[in-house]
């Protein structure tokens, strides 16, 4: 499980860190929003713990804003402001749970297993995604643009429909190579170079508005 941990503070930072990738959990740092919302943009995460008092940007912010993006990735506040009205903000502004400082670390992992075993729950996959005049639909295996329906094998088909299910989400080789090919680590292959090169031809060669992008030193991203 993929988690994004955000807090200011750099000993309980490297303590939370140690214990989470101790329980098996891939975890990632930040120290501050400005940091968060980058990673953020750039990769896709199963949880979110984050710190309410930031140095720049603060975590109800963030939360804000990653909802308005559209992007639902379970949010776990923390914060030493306990009060109900605190509680009450950083849950209309997107949060899915709260916990106040002091707290066990036994009971972080509970409230994290718990919101991604919900996440997982709610995750049905669409049966068509439409981005712009592309429209894809998992249940029959076609693909369409405009009036034209494009023609393609199962491994791009299925290359296409992780970039299209993470529109606007940068996604390196590496999280391709995982979740196309099933290998978790990058073997100096290009066989993703490769096939992205293969979309592009049938999917934006042909048109004038170009949906798959390559975010240099990142990876690939569709969108409008």
């Amino acid at each position: 499980m993929k988690i994004l941990l955000v807090e200011d503070e750099p000993n309980l930072l490297s303590i939370l860190k140690k214990g989470l990738a101790e329980k098996n959990f891939d975890v990632s740092a930040a120290l501050d929003g400005t940091t968060a919302l980058a990673m953020l943009e750039s990769n896709v995460f199963d949880v979110v713990v984050l710190d309410v008092m930031l140095p720049d940007v603060n975590g109800i912010e963030i939360c804000r804003r990653l909802r308005a993006a559209g992007n639902f990735v379970p949010v776990l506040m923390l914060t030493a402001l306990d009060s109900s009205e605190n509680i009450v903000t950083g849950l209309n502004a997107g949060a899915d749970d709260y916990m106040a400082k002091p707290f066990k670390f036994s009971e972080l992992e509970a409230r994290i297993n718990a919101l991604a075993r919900r996440a997982q729950q709610k995750q049905t996959p669409p049966e068509t995604i439409t981005i712009e005049d592309l429209e894809i639909d998992r249940i029959a295996k076609t693909v369409k643009r405009g009036n034209d329906n494009i023609l393609l094998t199962a491994k791009e088909f299925r290359l296409l429909y992780y970039l299209a299910k993470n529109s606007g989400i940068i996604l390196s080789r590496e999280q391709i190579l995982d979740n196309v090919w099933n290998i978790n680590f990058d073997m100096n292959t290009n066989v993703v170079d490769v096939y992205i090169n293969y979309l592009r031809k049938k999917i934006d060669k042909p048109y004038d508005t170009k949906l798959i992008h390559t975010i240099k030193g990142l990876g690939y991203v569709i969108k409008p």
